[in-house]
This record gives C-alpha cells, structure tokens and sequence, in this order.
C-alpha cells in the first residue's frame, strides 16, 4: 500500500510499476512503436499549449462531472479499454480497475481482449456506465454473440476501434521475448525470476488469456498473432452500418484522426467519435491528438460527443483535450501503471491524482463547471 500511497503523480506510480513488474510485462505497458515517436510527443505536446485564466472567479462550486454515452459520470476522464489486464496484476486485473472505476464514479470499458468476463467485471461495478470494446473479427456471429452477452449483462456502449487492422511494429516486445499469455524460455525466465513477487502471484492464479472468447480457437497465438489472424482487414466504410445496426445504441469509432472520417462516422450513423492514436502504440510520427480536434469539432459540429485519449499524465492534459474540443477523455497508462504498483489501489490512487489535478485546475482557472472549458483560456505556444 505505500507503495501507492505515496505517489504524488502517475510518474511515481509509473515508477513503481517498472519496480514491481518484470522487464517484459513493464515494456509492453510503457513501449510503442517503431522509434516511439509518438509516444514521446503525446505526452510532450501539452506543454506546447498554454493557460491563460479568469480572476476573482468564485471557486467554491467546482463541477467536475461530465456525459458519456449520454450517462453523467464524476470525472470528466474514464477508463480506457485495454486488452489483457490480469498481465499487470495476475489475481484480479480487470476487476481491480472495474472496483476502481465503481468507487471513482466513472465508466468503465472493457477490451474485446480482457483477461475477466464481461459478466464478472459488470458485477463488480455495477452502478457505473459500462462499455464494450471491439475488434473486426472475421466471424461475425463471434462479435454478435459477445454484443449479445454484453447488453445482457448491463453495458450500454459500444466502441469499435478502427486503427489495429494489423498490430503495429512494438519492437521492445520482441527484444524482450515477451507474448501475451508469456511464455517461458531462457530470456524471459531471467526477468520474471527478477521480480519474485511478481512471479509468485504468476505461479498461483489461473492462466491469462482471452476470457471473453475461450471457445476460440487462437491456435496458440499470442495477442498479436490473433490481432493479424483472426481480425478481419477487409472491414471498410460499408461494414460500419452493420455494427451500429447490430449493436442498437450508443456507439464509438475509435482511432479516428481525420476530419473527413470523423464526418462519415456520424453520418454512417454513430454518436460518438473517438480520436486516438492508440497510445503510439500503431502508427509513429503520428500528429498529436491535441493538435487534431479543433478540426474534427468543427467538422462534426457542437452536438456530437467526442471522445480523446493519448499521452495523458496530468489532469491539465484532460483540461487542455477538453479546451481543444473533445467532451470526455479516455485514460489508459495512467491507470494501468496503478495496477501494476498495487492492483485495486493503485488505480485508485491514479484516478483520485487525477482528480485531485482536474478540480485544482479548474479552481485556478477561474472555471466552474468543466462542460464550460473552452479554446478561450488555452494558448498555443509553439
């Protein structure tokens, strides 16, 4: 627990999870593509934008609450799907986050590739808004069947993520012999027996994998192998009505960067546009998200919800994606560099600096209620 309860920021809880995992598992968390470019510049483009702010503003009613999906939650950030969650922390994963999520007031989304079931994780947090997450598998009765499962169990959104037709080039994995579930060799065995603790909950909870799709046949695939096997890359512009129609209610498109898509996204019928890189994670050199949503809001228009994620370490970084245009913001490393130091309150303990961060700089900023954040207070500096 002091591990996590010291932290003053997600760069100390960041620290504690390279100290508790071993070498692999923390590299697949921590790591992009390619050169990691993108990865590097999500995180220090914010600097390059700058606060102005209102004085002698009454800042004893702070509003941190927002809508996702059409349903009001404390915080204007949530958690970000993220697939196989019980890596990080092999006893509970998914569901640590989900108690998390559960006692913070947000909503919570659960990857296509989680490692709990979506029943388990609904009963876990189940007075918050719940999500579901999905990849284009080439069977479409598989994505029928969990959307099935899903409405059954109480989510209420959907989010389809279009930017992983194929896994991106993540070359600290394969440096490191790292697979999703790991597998034991020379190299690998090294770094677990490293971080003993970590190996122990390894050893004594059940394996990882795909709990959503046990009577999957991945071929012993790892996550990657599934994603440029089973995933289908023929998905188009004409699929996407099939989706929205499938699913019947609130629906993303995630991974979205243009102005022209994010525009054929709501006119192919859904309500949400998510704008994201994928954590840097997919394609490198990427623009920065903060740099892309004054265009996409003026595409869609003031009506439609829009969703941002990438780089966030701060809760200023939520502030300056809400300035910039996006509704909501999406957490995923931050969030899961908690797990890792300390399971349940590790991501607690991410989530309350995060907050602690978004009432702080609204008070200082001389605004109320983040729904009235705008470009007004938010300067680019370079």
């Amino acid at each position: 627990m002091s591990r996590v309860g010291n932290a003053i920021n997600i760069s100390d809880l960041r620290a504690a999870a390279k100290r508790r995992l071993p070498r692999m598992v923390f590299d697949y968390i921590d790591g992009g593509a390619e050169d990691e470019y993108t990865l590097r510049s999500s995180v220090e483009r914010f600097a390059d934008y700058g606060w102005q702010w209102d004085s002698l503003v009454d800042s004893s009613q702070i509003d941190t609450s927002c809508t996702v999906f059409g349903q009001r939650i404390s915080q204007p950030f949530f958690i970000s799907p993220t697939a196989a969650s019980r890596l990080f922390h092999p006893r509970k994963g998914e569901l640590a986050v989900a108690a998390a999520a559960q006692k913070a007031g947000i909503a919570y989304s659960v990857s296509t590739l989680g490692s709990q079931t979506l029943e388990d994780i609904a009963a876990t947090a189940p007075d918050v808004p719940k999500f579901i997450q999905l990849y284009v598998w080439k069977d479409r009765g598989i994505v029928r069947d969990f959307m099935a499962r899903a409405k059954e169990a109480g989510y209420t959104g959907c989010i389809l993520t279009v930017d992983a037709t194929v896994a991106g080039q993540r070359e600290r994995d394969p440096r490191n012999g790292f697979s999703v579930p790991p597998k034991i060799n020379r190299k690998t065995a090294t770094q677990a027996l490293a971080k003993p603790g970590y190996l122990f909950d390894m050893l004594t909870s059940s394996s990882i994998g795909p709990a959503n799709f046990e009577q999957v046949d991945t071929g012993g695939r790892d996550v990657m192998g599934v994603i440029n096997e089973l995933f289908d890359p023929t998905m188009s512009w004409k699929d996407l009505d099939w989706f929205i129609n499938e699913w019947g209610g609130p629906f993303a498109v995630k991974g979205l960067s243009t102005a022209e898509d994010a525009r054929r996204t709501v006119d192919s019928g859904a309500s949400t546009v998510w704008v994201s890189n994928h954590g840097g994670r997919q394609i490198d050199t990427s623009v920065p998200v903060i740099d892309l949503l004054p265009e996409i809001r003026q595409a869609v228009g003031a009506g439609v919800e829009i969703i941002a994620d990438g780089g966030v370490r701060r809760g200023a970084h939520v502030l300056k994606l809400i300035a910039r245009g996006a509704n909501s913001v999406a957490l995923g490393r931050a969030y899961l560099f908690g797990l890792a130091a300390g399971g349940e309150a590790g991501v607690t303990r991410a989530l309350d600096i995060l907050a602690a961060d978004v009432r702080r700089g609204l008070a200082l900023l001389g605004v109320n209620r983040v729904s009235d954040l705008d470009g007004r207070l938010l300067r680019q500096l370079r």
